[in-house]
């Protein structure tokens, strides 16, 4: 769970202050009438005399979600190999979900199914239908900057589902009705009005637009769906502000106008493309404004250029004042990473700017924003503390678990990014260190994150897994040490011994 009980600053996500994301432990729906969702008689204008027909019909398409996840607490340390060992535990956790497709294709929000401290998938996913029946559910697709993912479940039966809506119609004071699963009771049905639309969090990104409700919203309803009075998904319940940690009668979906393209894209196995400059941006506040003779609040300025992409082509330079992009006026309200990140890929807009007092128009090809993994890596900090535990269930994809048994490290792709922030030729070949086991070998020698091995043994070592099948080969001919070459900033490659465990 994530969240924070001061309402200073209440509308930021992902742990800052007042933000609550609505999970909480999955338990079973109580018992509900099998039908479709598709058979609803659209109501009479106005306030409803009762909600029951509608939520009768719509209950047996909404689904509880209960997650395991092994996360670790600790080490401890081992006599008989010296080395420090991984303490797990088993976390649960869960939130809501509703069905799509008769097929099985299930809609939640990707913090419900994401564990650890760097957001991993669960390990587990159990769907349960309000007859109480369970299924094993597979991620299809994440999308993190969303928050938004597509589960699939083999019934080997027709389920009844929900149509997803659209928000262009909707309406400041319409009547909504939530259900899910607020804390841990299955099956729960709201209803309330909406109180904005178009609301802006200050979180930032291309999906810093809420639909803000009175509906009551708890721990649990995370994921689950918002229906107008014609029993179509208007929005996805997402998170609440509150100074109590519970409903106090503000809370938030994502419209489904912006989820439907993300849906689409997750379910096909695709990441979503989002529009993308390569530049790091900060408002125009009071003492900038001040500064620049210009009025506050009114644009953007230019902190940074990412050489080669779509800003840098275009001419744009750090001291920029960006003032209009595509036409639209950058405010807090619009800013530039919203306009951009929905700009479809390929389009060519105009960057309208204030370069030292002077205005002017530059044109842009918009690019395709990188995944989460390439623009952390673009941003590597040498000195960020890491446990070599935290990415334990990413492991096996990243093909280096073999390097956290038997180096007690964590490596990744040095890329040419990564090579100019650690003061390294970008044209190096190797991989560079994430983090360190503490108490392993590799640690006592004085390993640790943002050294860059180039070699294992004498083998170039230019990918993970090029390390990882020099250290297999280490250990098929019984050795019981490795050889590394590395290097660190400002410095000539070294020689150093690192024993091997397990």
């Amino acid at each position: 769970m994530r969240y924070a009980y001061p309402i200073t600053a209440a509308l930021l996500f992902a742990g800052t202050a007042g933000s609550l994301a609505l999970q909480a432990p999955g338990n079973a729906q109580d018992a509900a009438q099998p039908v479709t969702a598709t058979a609803i008689t659209p109501p009479r204008p106005g306030a409803p005399m009762s909600f029951a027909d509608l939520a009768a019909q719509l209950q047996p398409a909404v689904v509880n979600i209960s997650t395991t996840q092994k996360v670790q607490v600790g080490t401890l340390f081992d006599p008989f190999s010296g080395n420090r060992q991984a303490v797990t535990e088993e976390q649960q956790g869960g939130g809501s979900g509703f069905l799509i497709s008769a097929d099985g294709y299930i809609v939640t929000n990707d913090h419900v199914i994401s564990g650890g401290p760097r957001g991993q998938a669960v390990d587990t996913v159990t769907v349960t239908f309000p007859d109480k029946k369970e299924y094993v559910a597979k991620i299809v697709g994440r999308d993190a900057t969303s928050d938004i993912a597509v589960l699939k479940i083999e019934a080997g039966r027709p389920l009844p589902f929900v149509e997803i809506g659209s928000t262009s119609n909707l309406r400041v004071g319409d009547w909504v009705v939530a259900i899910g699963n607020p804390l841990g009771l299955g099956s729960t049905v709201t209803a309330g009005i909406v109180s904005a639309l178009q609301r802006n969090t200050g979180q930032g990104g291309a999906y810093d637009r809420f639909i803000q409700t009175d509906t009551a919203i708890n721990r649990g309803n995370s994921g689950g769906p918002l229906f107008d009075l014609q029993g179509r998904v208007v929005g996805i319940n997402n998170r609440l502000i509150s100074p109590v940690g519970a409903n106090i009668g503000i809370n938030f979906a994502i419209p489904a106008d912006a989820a439907r393209p993300v849906i689409e894209s997750l379910r096909t196995g695709a990441a979503p493309k989002r529009g993308y400059l390569g530049i790091s941006i900060a408002p125009v506040d009071e003492d900038v404004a001040a500064a620049l003779g210009l009025a506050k609040n009114q644009g953007e300025i230019v902190q940074s250029v990412v050489a080669g992409q779509a800003a840098d082509k275009a001419g744009l330079k750090a001291g920029d004042i960006v003032t209009r992009i595509n036409g639209e006026e950058v405010t807090p309200d619009q800013t530039l990473s919203f306009i951009v990140a929905n700009t479809k890929p390929g389009q060519r807009i105009p960057v309208e700017i204030v370069r030292q007092g002077k205005r002017q128009t530059l044109n842009a090809v918009v690019g395709t924003r990188p995944s989460e993994e390439q623009l952390a890596q673009a941003n590597f900090n040498p000195d960020e503390q890491r446990d070599i535990g935290s990415d334990d269930s990413d492991a096996k994809a990243k093909g280096d678990a073999e390097l956290r048994k038997t180096l007690g490290l964590a490596a990744i792709p040095l890329t040419s990014d990564i090579a100019r922030q650690l003061g390294v030729d970008p044209n190096t070949k190797g991989v560079v260190v994430d983090a360190v086991a503490p108490g392993s070998d590799a640690a006592k020698r004085g390993l640790r994150r943002g050294i860059v091995i180039l070699s294992a043994n004498y083998k170039p070592t230019a990918t993970v897994d090029a390390l990882s099948a020099q250290i297999a080969a280490a250990k098929k001919e019984g050795r019981p040490a490795v050889l590394l070459e590395v290097r660190s900033r400002g410095a000539s490659s070294t020689f150093i011994p690192v024993r091997l465990a397990g």
